[in-house]
């Protein structure tokens, strides 16, 4: 349960700053209006998807093995 634990806080701290590092790139973007909204509705999405992706990553491992 411990390791479970660690682990998925460490995949919060991976997801965080991916995520809101996309979006501050593209509020960067739009402010010197380089990106459009479908731009920043893509990246969003894409951003959605990286994290999902890095999240579902855990469900690779097995689970522990208990003895009957």
């Amino acid at each position: 349960m411990i390791r479970l634990l660690q682990r998925t806080h460490a995949v919060l701290w991976q997801n965080n700053p991916l995520a809101l590092g996309i979006k501050v790139v593209f509020l960067g973007l739009a402010l010197f209006g380089s990106a459009t909204m479908w731009m920043a509705v893509f990246a969003d999405m894409g951003a959605s998807l990286l994290v999902l992706a890095n999240g579902l990553r855990m469900l690779r491992t097995s689970a522990p093995q208990t003895k009957d």
